[in-house]
């Protein structure tokens, strides 16, 4: 009897321009579960982002628009995320500045293996030529280098599970460089472990 085949992974791309000033700021989102914590959006209205990343396990879709209210949504399907076919699974974001590039993300959903990369987002990513991966499904917020590349796990802005908090990400590029770090969901603070 032969083994199911393991359905083929769906890519995308997408250029974000910055803003005149050099700027971006993206809200890092993951694991809502149909129920992105009310307060963690408001928050992230607060923060006037100019993109929105969603790294999957969306739950119902019109999560998405929800977001989409705050800013321009770029979103990856999730493992649960099964009536998401319109979706890639990984998707390659070319921030420029202008005509130049300025960093190119590989945004997905599964990319860390225990405490470090896996071997199959890191081999994406390097033929992205992305130095950045975001992404989400552990809940568990999470920040890496290793070899080249720069990880990042907003955590899950969903509902609570376990002892984790609830939390996203915030962004920030200039042409000094890029800056990332963890907000509370309910206070709108940075989170640090």
């Amino acid at each position: 009897m032969a083994s199911p085949r393991r359905p083929a992974v769906t890519t995308s791309t997408a250029t974000l321009p910055l803003r005149r000033d050099g700027g971006l700021r993206l809200g890092l989102v993951a694991d809502t579960h149909s129920k992105p914590h009310a307060a963690g959006l408001a928050h992230i209205a607060a923060l006037c982002p100019d993109v929105i990343l969603h790294a999957g396990d969306i739950g119902d879709l019109s999560v998405l628009s929800t977001l989409s209210a705050i800013a321009p949504v770029h979103a990856v399907r999730g493992n649960i995320d099964v009536r998401a076919n319109e979706l890639p699974d990984v998707l390659t974001l070319r921030l420029v500045d202008g005509e130049s590039p300025a960093l190119t993300v590989l945004l997905t959903h599964i990319a860390v293996a225990g405490p470090r990369i896996r071997a199959d987002a890191a081999k994406r990513a390097r033929a992205a030529k992305a130095s950045l991966i975001i992404c989400g499904h552990s809940h568990v917020p999470f920040f890496t280098e290793e070899k080249g590349l720069t990880l990042f796990n907003p955590g899950s802005i969903g509902p609570k599970r376990f002892t984790l908090p609830i939390l996203f990400g915030v962004m920030d590029v200039s042409r000094a460089g890029v800056s990332l770090r963890h907000v509370d969901a309910e206070t709108g603070r940075t989170w640090l472990p």
